[in-house]
């Protein structure tokens, strides 16, 4: 089976930013780069394991997954070849996907 291809929706990289910037905010730049290579790294994963997320609960459909890396979610959209992150949120924060997520 083919690699599956990960493409990041801006709103995905824009939260990314926001991560970094949060932790910069509170003198922690370090931690901010630990946690955003542990977001990467998790992702990393989904090239070979697409399906390895479980389905969003809020929306029930198989192609849209999610991947808890505390205390962040880690929204992708499953396509044939392709994973497309759309969200990188806090945990505790509900689901609104962007108009871009398709």
């Amino acid at each position: 089976m083919a690699r599956a291809v990960i493409r990041f929706a801006e709103s995905a990289v824009q939260d990314l930013e926001e991560i970094r910037a949060w932790y910069e905010g509170q003198d922690a730049p370090a931690g901010g780069q630990k946690q955003l290579a542990t977001i990467i790294t998790r992702l990393e994963t989904l090239k070979d394991h697409p399906d390895l997320g479980r389905v969003v609960p809020e929306f029930g459909q198989s192609f849209l997954r999610e991947l808890v890396v505390p205390p962040f979610r880690i929204v992708y959209r499953r396509d044939a070849h392709r994973v497309r992150v759309v969200r990188v949120w806090r945990s505790e924060r509900l689901l609104i996907l962007p108009d871009d997520a398709g």
